[in-house]
């Protein structure tokens, strides 16, 4: 088959074109669709649907002590191919991307990976759920608010120990 008609096909089935999200293409949309179907009623928001597919943390807490925080060993398909899409995902210039090599740097590979995938998944949910068409994020935006939460990290931390940070103004 023709695959400009299998995409028409799955975007008629699904009602958006997910093949415009960073990461996907159609054989892992295929996929994806084959595990998790087009309804999303069974869950009530994104985070029970990433939670269901084993991407979020699962935090033992007991007498106030956390035990564990790794992810719940859950198997599904749809993980695997979310966490698969990651690794092509990683090597874009997409906010997709950025956010991946970010938490990277700062979490390694393996959280990295489920962290990406978590955000993917709830993108997805959403589209499929609010009918949607997907709008990438820009860069930019994404950068000027990573670096804003940083900011605003910063002058907490400044806080609670004592200090006050002042922003530098360059001289022209």
């Amino acid at each position: 088959m023709d695959p400009q008609k299998l995409k028409e096909q799955l975007q008629r089935i699904c009602g958006v074109d997910l093949m415009n999200v960073c990461g996907l293409n159609l054989l892992s949309v295929l996929m994806l669709i084959a595990e998790i179907g087009v309804d999303m009623s069974p869950w009530p928001n994104a985070k029970a649907f990433s939670s269901w597919l084993g991407l979020c943390p699962g935090t033992k807490i007991s007498g106030g002590k956390v035990l564990s925080r790794r992810t719940r060993k859950v198997v599904n398909r749809a993980s695997v191919i979310l966490r698969v899409a990651v690794l092509a995902i990683g090597r874009t210039d997409s906010w997709l991307g950025r956010f991946y090599r970010r938490k990277k740097a700062h979490l390694g590979a393996p959280k990295a990976i489920t962290a990406t995938a978590r955000k993917l998944a709830c993108v997805i949910y959403h589209l499929l759920k609010y009918q949607e068409n997907y709008v990438p994020l820009d860069v930019a935006i994404y950068e000027m608010k990573a670096a804003e939460a940083r900011q605003r990290r910063l002058r907490r931390e400044a806080a609670d120990l004592g200090f006050e940070l002042v922003q530098l103004t360059k001289a022209a």
